[in-house]
């Protein structure tokens, strides 16, 4: 069968406390559950937290409830219509910078032992994403030895990521183990395309994931998977590309350029580039008080001028969230969600005809424009989104 999978989603907080501290306090493990079944459409959620003891005392209190069940292949099931994947970002010191790994684990009690274990690297392990005084090797080796995964974060970001801000080639960070990691997710200002232009990563699978801070921006970025069951291993199988049966059917995400670091942005004269990449310099004040953009990073360092895509590469389509779409207010959009079922009905399944019927012409034909590419598009960089322009 086919899921819906977003892997990669924050909890703001849990029990009373604070867990993602930049993220919304209303992203709560409830609210999470209730936004993928009933709006965005998902069938397959990571929730990145689950370290913290807040969110395990939680987790916990669910299945001893019933409401969440243990899967025998990994993975929670609420109520058979949404598996939860336990997962955990964490930070580690790496070369000139920090990336962000999620560690991914199949039960309950494993993400429970890496909790324990994880509490002797980490000040604080209340709070998501904090800085282990570890080395990424050192986490993967833990990770396995746990029977977890671990996989690379928006791997492309300036800021906290394995080629954004620390090596060229995210090998060095791994070494010999370089193997052991079979997937990278690529981060909201990349794509299929600028990934591919490094020749190391056309051995990796990719996944595209919202990095959810708020309820909104669940499924903003997601992987339609075939899997036998929608569980642990099967998923794991998938994106590892262990299994024929299991495997990625397309990836899901934004245009890079709607993300907030496609391009470079000047810190002195607020200039985000629109020049031939790499732009390094800012070329309208000279400065060098740069964020480096994703696009002018990736031609740096890339071994392709073009983008190489392995023959079983699946295909990358555009997701254009409705809060994106001029003239979609929050009342258009539940309209629209409770006529047509989810977010990823609207966006991707809807017939225009279907659409019409509903919201009207105007408001239909920005939908298939969203679908089909037909927008233009103004970059983000600096930490900016990028706006669609008519």
């Amino acid at each position: 069968m086919e899921y819906f999978a977003d892997l990669h989603v924050h909890i703001g907080q849990s029990c009373g406390r604070p867990v993602k501290v930049a993220a919304s306090r209303q992203l709560t493990l409830d609210a999470i559950i209730k936004t993928c079944v009933d709006v965005k459409g998902l069938n397959i959620v990571g929730v990145v937290d689950c370290a913290s003891p807040s969110v395990l005392s939680e987790i916990k209190e669910k299945i001893h409830s019933g409401e969440l069940e243990e899967l025998p292949k990994g993975g929670l099931s609420y109520r058979g219509r949404l598996t939860l994947i336990l997962g955990a970002e964490i930070e580690t010191a790496e070369g000139k910078g920090v990336a962000h790994s999620v560690a991914y684990f199949p039960h309950f009690k494993q993400m429970e032992e890496f909790s324990n274990l994880l509490q002797k690297y980490i000040t604080n392990i209340y709070l998501s994403s904090q800085r282990a005084s570890l080395k990424a090797r050192e986490l993967l080796h833990i990770v396995k030895n746990l029977g977890g995964k671990l996989v690379p974060a928006h791997v492309f970001t300036p800021f906290k990521s394995f080629y954004g801000s620390c090596y060229d080639r995210i090998s060095s960070a791994f070494g010999d183990q370089f193997d052991d990691v079979a997937t990278v997710e690529l981060g909201l200002s990349a794509d299929s395309d600028l990934a591919d232009r490094i020749k190391e990563l056309s051995v990796k699978k990719f996944i595209t994931n919202s990095d959810a801070h708020s309820l909104d921006n669940i499924g903003r970025e997601y992987n339609k998977i075939k899997l036998d069951n929608p569980d642990f291993e099967s998923l794991f199988e998938a994106i590892g590309g262990k299994s024929s049966n299991s495997k990625i059917l397309a990836n899901y995400g934004l245009d890079p350029r709607l993300g907030k670091y496609h391009r470079t942005f000047c810190l002195s004269c607020n200039y985000v580039a629109d020049a031939e990449p790499p732009v390094l310099s800012c070329p309208r004040c000279s400065g060098e008080k740069i964020v480096v953009g994703v696009l002018d990073r990736i031609t740096s360092i890339a071994d392709y001028k073009e983008s190489l895509h392995p023959q079983e590469r699946p295909p990358y389509y555009y997701n254009i969230p409705l809060k994106f779409i001029p003239g979609i207010g929050r009342r258009t959009s539940e309209r629209l969600i409770k006529a047509f079922g989810s977010e990823i009905n609207v966006l991707h399944q809807v017939p225009l005809e279907d659409l019409e019927s509903e919201v009207g012409t105007a408001v239909a034909e920005k939908i298939i424009a969203a679908r089909t590419g037909a927008l233009k598009l103004k970059a983000g960089g600096g930490g900016i989104y990028g706006k669609i322009i008519s």
